[in-house]
């Protein structure tokens, strides 16, 4: 089969590669139809992450089921289906088909540490730029296509769109138990009598500042989703005014890191505190200092970008601002429903997200394009 190779920095080759065939009875092989680039496989692709050379490259695919294993139930031959961005053993599967296999985090919903599951189109697993594809777990890791969403659309759905519902949703979610658990702490923890417990004024969401850093697609799904969970404010930062623009569609106050003053801007509009959270999507040290140099004290940062370095602030500095950090890979399976409603409801903001459609045999050329900021999202077409 043909695939795309990654060879060395700036270096992706489609070359002729073997087929894949079934190793386990929880996989699945697919015939791939549509493949996305992610800003993710950028890293690799710039050289920034470490890495082998020789691997099939891409995490984000939809195709039609070819051949399954023996313990794969719930899809079929022939059946058109998305796979997850990393393969992921849950508690289901073991309840479904009686599967043998644990892991400690799928189990307690924590899906992005799946011990078994390492990502698409890595050295440890060949990714889906390619005619077809081996997915381990099937059961969990692919999802059927829904009908009233279009396979094209449906792309934005293997990474990206629950990537920034997770990053937008962590970051609310800690502001609001912050809120909720404010006087519950005096009250219930230590049973201090009600009329004994002090005051607190809750901040109403409505009145939230959310900062969304990088409008790269991960970034505008963020943006997107802290308008519908009802932020009230969202600025969206970045250097490229395309992205800007896609993100001021969504619904965010727009900032370019070349003619802003990003941190003036949101002190002045929260009178000198800075913003309430933080989502973080671009994954290079000065974006995560800007994120940390913005967000108020006690403020939440959600940090969903590939980081390849050392954290840009210290612990002192940390302590001293009492930030809540979230980071790291989503946990896709544990939000993919809800992500998926909302971006059912939204779809139509996404008819012009997809800028490029490139057959597989230029994938060298849509990698170079995407890198250079010439295109927003780019697909492959098999």
């Amino acid at each position: 089969m043909q695939a795309v190779v990654y060879e060395g920095p700036f270096n992706i080759v489609v070359k002729e590669k073997p087929k894949p065939v079934i190793i386990d009875e929880c996989d699945a092989i697919l015939k791939v139809q549509l493949a996305g680039i992610c800003g993710s496989d950028l890293h690799m692709y710039r050289g920034h992450q470490e890495t082998t050379t020789g691997h099939i490259m891409g995490h984000e695919f939809i195709g039609t089921v070819e051949e399954i294993g023996t313990a794969v139930r719930r899809f079929s031959i022939g059946q058109k289906v998305m796979s997850i961005f990393s393969p992921m053993w849950k508690l289901a599967a073991t309840e479904l088909i009686g599967h043998s296999m644990k892991c400690w985090f799928c189990e307690h919903g924590y899906t992005n540490r799946c011990v078994n599951g390492p990502s698409f189109g890595s050295m440890a697993l060949d990714g889906g730029q390619s005619e077809y594809v081996r997915v381990p777990y099937a059961e969990s890791t692919l999802e059927a296509i829904p009908d009233e969403v279009s396979d094209e659309r449906m792309i934005i759905m293997c990474d990206i769109f629950p990537t920034g519902y997770y990053g937008a949703m962590k970051a609310l979610m800690k502001l609001k138990l912050g809120k909720e658990t404010a006087e519950s702490i005096v009250g219930d923890i230590l049973h201090t009598p009600s009329a004994l417990r002090p005051s607190f004024r809750q901040q109403p969401l409505s009145q939230v500042v959310v900062v969304c850093l990088g409008c790269g697609p991960v970034g505008v799904c963020a943006v997107l989703t802290a308008k519908v969970l009802g932020a009230g404010t969202v600025y969206a930062v970045d250097s490229v005014e395309d992205r800007l623009e896609e993100a001021r569609k969504m619904g965010a106050l727009p900032l370019n890191l070349k003619t802003d003053d990003v941190l003036a801007t949101v002190k002045s509009a929260t009178d000198g505190r800075g913003a309430d959270a933080v989502v973080e999507s671009v994954g290079n040290q000065s974006a995560l200092r800007l994120a940390f140099d913005v967000v108020r004290a006690c403020g939440a940062i959600s940090s969903i970008g590939f980081h390849q370095s050392e954290l840009p602030f210290s612990g002192f500095e940390a302590y001293s601002k009492n930030i809540d950090l979230n980071m790291g890979r989503a946990a896709v399976r544990p939000v993919f429903g809800e992500a998926l409603k909302v971006f059912a409801e939204n779809q139509d903001k996404f008819a012009d997200f997809i800028t490029h459609r490139m057959p597989l045999a230029e994938a060298p050329k849509a990698y170079e394009i995407f890198e250079k900021h010439q295109a927003r999202k780019v697909i492959l077409k098999l």
